[in-house]
């Protein structure tokens, strides 16, 4: 099988990589991740200006026609730089529901403004105890004589305080955690009966909580047909489990270089860490399980850019080993860094708290594993 990237793939990844190397040194992250919603918008618009907010879209809604294989090398470069500014959460997410969407005057209400980066979106589909079941809902919108009213509340929005638009999704017919009757509806972020309550993550991330009190939309706000939601969350779900797990991948390959380059300069008994056999079967351990998760990566980008009809599995087996070679290998770099390899002074502390961040996001390792064995 032949894995060279074309020209076109090969300017992508450099231009990204120029990016993340000028542009996005550590003590310059922090300084962003500290803004109010969590990024710096100067830096949303040059995403804008390089083509990056137009990549998986279709030359039809104004894109560049970009698949999986794209979009894996755009986040592997985002990871080990550990970029702050909401891809997933706007693009991959949002813009991921509105490009499949069978609302063509909403596709192209919006779509603009999201590729030219003057307007950012959310997707509100978690709540509280529904843990990873996409069909535990209890936000309801109920219809009326000429729209619907939505009521409820949605928890873990990412980057839910900065956006301009809302995707919500709600339950208009059938019981709690049934798969039918749910409705994904449009709603302006500003909206009367919106209150929104952003927070730091852990990971120097942005998310928010957001509530719906008797909020009014209409039928021409529905992304799709009423009640027939759940599959179009569920593959914008996975899309964004393939973007995140090659973040992860980008942040697994940073832990790999940082420790082996700590491991030559620091000193113990007159001699570099690196020249002790115990801590090199380590790194070599460490090495392996980062090789591994590239593997998968690739064989689920390749999947999905084929369409193939085992692409769900595919992605469940490389997020569950992003959940637990992932941790190992970040324990490790935390470890063999010594005691400060827990402070936020060091970079490697913020790669492993992003890395145990991405194992909770779209279903844990656990869920992966149910999800892979078809339990």
């Amino acid at each position: 099988m032949d894995f060279s990237l074309t020209d076109e793939q090969a300017m992508l990844r450099e231009s990204v990589e120029q990016f993340v190397t000028k542009a996005y040194t550590f003590e310059q992250r922090e300084k962003y991740s500290v803004n109010q919603h969590g990024f710096a918008p100067e830096n949303w618009q040059q995403f804008a200006e390089l083509g990056w907010l137009a990549l998986p879209f279709t030359e039809d809604d104004g894109g560049f026609d970009g698949g999986p294989i794209e979009t894996m090398l755009l986040l592997q470069e985002f990871g080990k730089g550990l970029v702050v500014e909401p891809y997933i959460a706007s693009i991959i997410l949002a813009g991921g529901a509105l490009k499949r969407s069978t609302n063509k005057e909403l596709r192209q209400k919006l779509l603009p403004s999201i590729i030219d980066g003057s307007v950012q979106a959310a997707v509100a589909f978690a709540e509280a105890g529904a843990g990873y079941n996409l069909a535990d809902i209890s936000t309801t919108a109920t219809k009326t004589s000429d729209a619907y009213r939505i009521t409820g509340d949605k928890v873990v929005v990412l980057n839910g305080a900065a956006a301009d638009w809302l995707l919500v999704s709600t339950r208009t017919g059938s019981d709690q955690r049934d798969a039918n009757g749910i409705s994904l509806f449009c709603v302006a972020a500003d909206s009367d009966g919106v209150t929104r309550r952003g927070y730091h993550t852990v990971d120097g991330m942005h998310a928010a909580e957001v509530s719906f009190a008797d909020v009014p939309v209409r039928a021409e706000d529905l992304v799709v047909a009423e009640g027939a939601a759940l599959p179009l969350i569920q593959t914008i779900i996975d899309d964004a489990t393939l973007a995140v797990s090659a973040e992860a991948v980008g942040i697994m390959e940073m832990l790999n270089l940082k420790t082996v380059e700590y491991t030559k300069t620091r000193e113990q008994f007159g001699v570099p860490l690196s020249s002790f056999q115990a801590l090199q079967h380590r790194m070599v351990d460490m090495f392996t399980d980062f090789e591994m998760t590239r593997s998968l990566l690739l064989m689920a980008a390749i999947k999905a850019t084929e369409s193939s009809p085992d692409t769900a599995r595919a992605i469940a087996a490389l997020k569950y080993q992003i959940g637990t070679a992932g941790r190992k290998l970040g324990q490790e770099a935390v470890q063999l860094h010594g005691g400060m390899g827990v402070t936020d002074e060091l970079d490697v502390a913020h790669y492993f708290k992003r890395l145990t961040t991405i194992d909770t996001l779209f279903g844990n390792a656990d869920y992966q594993l149910a999800r892979f064995t078809g339990q």
